[in-house]
């Protein structure tokens, strides 16, 4: 496992992390993973978010700064910067989940559930019918996910298996094979939005 000297100069922090990240050097990436994920999952906590957004979120924000890396599309000039980058791309992403429409949608059927518990037994049937309108929608979205997905999800929601041994069964390594399930729900989310359009 190499190891990024954190305490050298500019120039020299500034290619050994760079050469690092474009080697998927795992002790680093490990590393810088930890060093940040607090801080953005304090974000999340604090801005009407899960622990589980949390995880998402951060993830796709790492995804996105390797990749950003990798491409020398941001070549960070000390440690500072790769640890606020993070933490901006983090921040943008939870800003746009909270804009968009799976927030708002979720939002509003959490009120409806919430207006529906207080109503009259004679309104529990459109209760019902709304629920059972979104479970149609989200059944219907996952017969048309690929099997991939399927079958990520099946092992995990289903099968009740642990990351750990999905990864171990797709041979990947946790953090991917937590990517997947993320782009997983995400796509899976976008089939049942459009059908419940």
């Amino acid at each position: 496992m190499r190891k990024v000297d954190y305490t050298s100069n500019k120039t020299n922090y500034r290619s050994d992390i760079v050469s690092a990240i474009k080697a998927n050097d795992n002790g680093v990436l490990k590393s810088l993973y930890k060093a940040n994920y607090y801080k953005v999952e304090g974000l999340v906590l604090k801005n009407n978010g899960t622990k589980d957004h949390a995880k998402d979120i951060y993830q796709d924000a790492f995804l996105a700064v390797w990749k950003n890396v990798q491409l020398d599309k941001f070549t960070p000039q000390n440690e500072s910067s790769l640890h606020g980058y993070i933490y901006t791309i983090a921040k943008n992403k939870w800003m746009d989940y909270l804009r968009s429409k799976d927030y708002k949608k979720t939002i509003v059927s959490d009120e409806i559930n919430d207006r529906n518990a207080s109503l009259e037994d004679s309104e529990t049937n459109s209760d019902d019918i709304i629920k059972e309108q979104r479970l149609t929608s989200v059944m219907q979205a996952f017969k048309d996910l690929g099997e991939p997905c399927k079958s990520l999800l099946r092992q995990f929601y289903f099968d009740k298996k642990s990351m750990k041994e999905i990864a171990n069964e797709l041979q990947l390594d946790a953090a991917s094979t937590r990517n997947k399930k993320y782009r997983c729900m995400q796509k899976l989310r976008e089939i049942a939005l459009k059908i419940d359009k």
